[in-house]
């Protein structure tokens, strides 16, 4: 999807294929971990998988279910050496959203994401991680959009523990166009997250602050990407482990992002803030 005029001239049904794709999808997150029988002792395997429930899902900070519920599962194997591969999945509507305002058919109602990479544990609490995240929309109709919706990203971090506080700082850098975006090449987020284990009734407190910035120009004028959809979002949140691999958890999200940057076909900010609750396995 690309931009196709001006700022001053956008139309809406314009404004609706290329706002509704800016920021579309999500990295596999990271789960609680799983509680053990006190009596055994469990070595982790290299294999495993998580399914999960939201009411909505939202990344960087908007919704890519249009506010709606959304089921999300993925698989991963981790090798003793560091390196590790992956795929998460999650129901979207962006897309069909999109290519319904502008009177077309094209839908994808399904994300996939693919990663790899390499974790190294330099020093004890501190595990630097590098890898390569591929973003896949097996779209209908692809050639209604101008721009393809999927992305490649490169991505560095650092994890983190301090006693009972874990989180990381993570960088990403868009190698191919940003989700659909014209001309977005090197579009970066930069991303803290923090969380606290209360040492109580399995609770953990939740905490991430992110910024989302998108490269080059608007399409049709001088007006640049970032003065239009960079934006910054943010989380506070507890999560809660019921053990048996079950966790919980609820939060409110917001960013902000500026009005009319990123709508559905009702013009509804999908970056306004809200309240999330999900539920989760991991096996």
């Amino acid at each position: 999807m690309s931009h196709s005029r001006t700022l001053s001239n956008i139309s809406v049904v314009a404004s609706l294929i290329t706002i509704t794709s800016v920021l579309s999808t999500a990295y596999a997150q990271t789960q609680p971990a799983t509680a053990e029988p006190v009596t055994a002792v469990v070595t982790p395997g290299p294999f495993s998988a998580n399914l999960s429930l939201t009411n909505d899902y939202r990344y960087r900070g908007i919704s890519q279910s249009n506010f709606r519920p959304a089921i999300q599962g993925g698989f991963d194997y981790a090798h003793s050496s560091g390196f590790y591969i992956g795929n998460w999945n999650s129901s979207i509507s962006w897309i069909s959203d999109a290519a319904s305002a502008a009177g077309n058919s094209a839908s994808a109602p399904i994300e996939m994401d693919f990663y790899g990479g390499y974790k190294y544990e330099w020093s004890k609490g501190f595990t630097a991680d590098v890898g390569i995240l591929q973003y896949y929309y097996p779209t209908t109709n692809l050639s209604a959009f101008a721009t393809n919706p999927n992305t490649t990203e490169l991505y560095a971090a650092q994890n983190f523990t301090f006693d009972s506080v874990t989180g990381y700082l993570k960088f990403s850098w868009a190698a191919s166009t940003l989700f659909g975006t014209a001309n977005s090449a090197g579009s970066n987020y930069t991303d803290l997250t923090m969380n606290y284990d209360t040492g109580i009734w399995g609770l953990s407190l939740n905490a991430h602050v992110g910024y989302q910035y998108v490269a080059g120009k608007f399409v049709g004028g001088e007006v640049s990407n970032s003065s239009l959809f960079s934006y910054t979002d943010w989380k506070l949140g507890i999560t809660k482990d019921f053990g048996s691999g079950f966790s919980g958890s609820m939060a409110y999200v917001g960013t902000n992002a500026k009005d009319g940057s990123y709508v559905n076909p009702q013009l509804q900010n999908l970056g306004k803030g809200g309240f999330l609750i999900s539920l989760t396995k991991t096996f």
